[in-house]
């Protein structure tokens, strides 16, 4: 854990970036709470949602296929928005 200011950020952000790979940084602010920046642990969390979503869709097509679901017109989509 590195805590630095704003000052001193601003100065080296690429060094605090490069520093925030590995331990997370703290950058102080007058009165206000500090701002932490570390990398995100597991980068393909939304890639495993799309392909949930992808996964759905295409069965939804193969139900439509198949005639156990009738899909929607485009009208009928916009009007649920």
């Amino acid at each position: 854990m590195q805590i630095v200011t704003t000052r001193e950020f601003r100065a080296n952000q690429k060094k605090y970036f490069e520093l925030a790979e590995t331990e997370t940084v703290f950058v102080t602010r007058k009165n206000k709470r500090p701002i932490v920046i570390n990398v995100a642990e597991d980068d393909y969390i939304p890639k495993r949602d799309l392909v949930g979503e992808l996964r759905g869709a295409l069965q939804q097509v193969k139900d439509h296929m198949d005639g156990k679901i009738k899909l929607k017109s485009l009208d009928e989509l916009i009007d649920e928005l």
